[in-house]
């Protein structure tokens, strides 16, 4: 055991924790949560995260970290005319959808298959709309945010882990400097609120099946690359269905779906967490344990999310969604023959549609694949000629 262990999964669960939370208040807000329902949410995907990343990391002796699907929560905020009640039922769905795909090899070679630059396309559609409104934000309150979209960008140059977080707690600290926040509120410890879910088809057609989509394009598949990429050769299949069985259970409890992570998956799975590939799983209970402290004092962290100023919270929420834009668009722009499909994605996500009670995600993605068929039916009808 090396000190370097322990300090990976620590950065890496206060980076992925604090540097997205803003996109889970989002998202909960955007469905009408309470108070107590943003809490329980928190806590459930925390405990949902501790236990899986644990059991995964511990079973298969590899750094298999999850996190929370960031693109799904930002697909949930961007959405309208859902309750929350509504995306509990989502979530399930969706969960049910990633069991599925975990122990149906088709199915995760069919997800995989559909085009990165529609998939993309889409994506930047839904976070777009956050990078706007983070912007639109320093007419606001141009005191507060403008050195903290300054030091957003100077920090990362130097650590891009961590530029979200600093401007976080350096934004809250000069909020309370400032005036702008009354007092912190007292601790205290979190509680679970079961909430009952809806069906309908509409929500499943306009948020469950995005919410895969998404989960499964943006996060699980990039997931396993960054575990192959360090040398590991995980089995997708008992990763995926074990993700979405942890999703299932907490889901009732309002929290999101959880998936492999990516950028927290990268700072666990390197040479500076252990020299010795085979002795970094054990970075997965360190990071468990974070979560697990997460999880206890989840409906304290919502409390203080909610004395913050809006514009803080708006700022903060789309700052953490600039990489994932700036690497959906290079993604979805990269082959010249796919960027009309791309576009049409993007742009269809990012206006908002709402067509029989389908939100503009479904739509955009539906847009983007018709036109990439439309171009390979010209490109296969000259070859015949």
């Amino acid at each position: 055991m090396r000190l370097s262990v322990p300090v990976s999964a620590f950065v890496a669960a206060i980076v992925g924790f604090g540097g997205t939370l803003a996109v889970i208040i989002a998202a909960a807000d955007a469905v009408g949560a309470t108070r107590a329902e943003t809490a329980s949410w928190v806590t459930a995907i925390c405990l949902a995260m501790a236990l899986e990343t644990a059991w995964l990391s511990w079973r298969t002796k590899m750094p298999v970290i999850t996190a929370w699907s960031t693109p799904g929560a930002a697909l949930v905020a961007a959405s309208s005319g859902f309750s929350m009640s509504d995306a509990v039922g989502a979530f399930i769905v969706a969960a049910l959808l990633l069991i599925i795909t975990g122990l149906f090899k088709p199915l995760t070679r069919l997800i995989s298959r559909i085009p990165a630059s529609v998939a993309s396309g889409m994506l930047a559609g839904i976070v777009v709309t956050f990078a706007i409104n983070a912007a639109k934000t320093i007419p606001v309150d141009p005191v507060l945010i403008l050195p903290l979209v300054a030091a957003f960008f100077v920090i990362r140059l130097f650590n891009p882990a961590l530029s979200v977080l600093a401007v976080l707690v350096g934004g809250g600290a000069l909020a309370f400097l400032t005036g702008r926040v009354g007092g912190l509120p007292a601790p205290e410890l979190s509680t679970l609120t079961l909430i009952a879910p809806t069906f309908s088809a509409s929500t499943i057609i306009g948020l469950a099946i995005p919410l895969y989509l998404v989960t499964m394009a943006s996060q699980n598949l990039s997931g396993l690359a960054v575990l192959r990429a360090a040398g590991y050769h995980p089995e997708p299949g008992p990763l995926i269905s074990v993700t979405g069985l942890f999703s299932l259970l907490s889901a009732p409890f309002g929290a999101l779906t959880t998936n492999l992570a990516a950028i927290s998956a990268a700072i666990c799975t390197g040479p500076d967490a252990h020299p010795d590939p085979a002795e970094r799983w054990k970075t997965g209970p360190f990071y468990s344990l974070a979560y697990l402290i997460f999880a206890m004092f989840g409906a304290s962290l919502v409390a203080v999310f909610a004395v913050l100023p809006q514009s803080l919270i708006v700022l903060v929420a789309g700052l953490a969604l600039m990489a994932p834009l700036a690497n959906a668009l290079t993604i979805a722009l990269k082959d010249e023959h796919e960027r009309m499909a791309a576009t049409t994605a993007f742009a269809v996500t990012a206006s908002g549609l709402t067509m029989f009670g389908v939100g503009a995600a479904f739509w955009g993605l539906m847009a983007g694949l018709m036109v990439l068929g439309l171009d390979v039916a010209k490109v296969l009808k000259k070859r015949a000629a």
